[in-house]
């Protein structure tokens, strides 16, 4: 079996979704079972899911997607686009975000909305560069979503026990250094507006201590802390910017890291628009599934609203 594959089966088979803190008033039923049947090519009906003020609260605003050459990344691109924002899409691969594209050609998007910036996200004069290329946009950042990522792999049954340094330190460095990396530089192009949204792609594995898994763990409980914490140190040094900074559960679809799926990586995509489209007042340090889930970590209580209700009902924050 491939490693990557690997890695996917024996985590999702051990690990139980239930361990999660969980906001028991809004349960996964707050999301219609709806998702299956939902095509991206039908996108014009539907706008996954977003009520049209919603949708439209997306366009003409400016979003960074890392990863968005492939699963995720590569849908949730394409949806902000048939929103009408432009995207700019990072990737170590021009292949996979030249493909991005020409899906999004492929469903009727304009691809000009669409803007390829090959980067490794681990360089910092790879990161300055490409920031330096929107900024020549001369238009302020609204989103980021952190979704690059790599996975444990399946070289070792106990990798915290035999993991080389350099092993552990290419694990952590693009799941938590980069992302520390790529947040903090978007900041300046957010405040050339009234502050932005971002979204931290996190994993079950952030609240779980599965044998086998260790440096994985490890490093998207990290990535919690550094979402929550970001959110905290930009409410309090930019009390007057409206900035929303929280973190997303994918949970399990076919993706590059998880070839044997059924599922659609589309059903990622409805709780991120909500949570880019949020308006003033949203959550902020806050933790959710992409099943409409309200999650609890650390010191974070789970969100007090349900998102999936409020946004298809146009509700405002309370």
């Amino acid at each position: 079996m491939h490693p990557v594959m690997w890695w996917k089966t024996k985590f999702w088979t051990k690990f139980k979704p239930d361990t999660l803190g969980v906001n028991s008033a809004h349960p996964a039923s707050d999301r219609p079972d709806m998702q299956a049947s939902r095509h991206p090519e039908d996108w014009c009906a539907h706008r996954f899911g977003l009520s049209a003020e919603r949708w439209a609260h997306l366009a003409g605003r400016n979003f960074w997607v890392t990863g968005a050459g492939t699963g995720y990344g590569q849908c949730i691109s394409l949806a902000l686009a048939a929103a009408g924002g432009r995207v700019y899409l990072t990737g170590r691969r021009e292949t996979k975000l030249q493909e991005t594209v020409a899906e999004g050609c492929r469903l009727g998007i304009d691809t000009s909305l669409l803007v390829p910036l090959v980067a490794d996200i681990t360089s910092p004069e790879s990161v300055n560069r490409i920031v330096a290329e929107m900024a020549s946009y001369d238009e302020p950042l609204f989103g980021l979503v952190n979704n690059a990522a790599l996975p444990q792999g399946g070289k070792y049954q106990y990798p915290l026990l035999n993991a080389s340094w350099d092993e552990w330190r290419a694990l952590i460095l693009t799941n938590v250094d980069a992302q520390w990396l790529v947040t903090q530089q978007a900041l300046p192009l957010m405040l050339k507006g009234n502050g932005g949204r971002v979204v931290f792609m996190t994993s079950e594995a952030g609240w779980a201590f599965t044998p086998g898994f260790g440096i994985y763990n490890v490093s998207k409980a990290a990535m919690n802390n550094l979402a929550a914490s970001f959110a905290a140190e930009c409410e309090a040094a930019y009390p007057d910017r409206d900035f929303q900074i929280n973190a997303l559960v994918p949970g399990e679809a076919r993706t590059e890291m998880n070839q044997g799926s059924s599922v659609s990586p589309y059903t990622v995509v409805e709780m991120m628009l909500i949570l880019l489209s949020y308006p003033r007042g949203g959550p902020n340090g806050c933790f959710f599934h992409q099943d409409g889930r309200n999650l609890q970590f650390a010191y974070a209580e789970p969100y007090s609203q349900s998102l999936l209700r409020s946004a298809r009902l146009n509700e405002r924050p309370k």
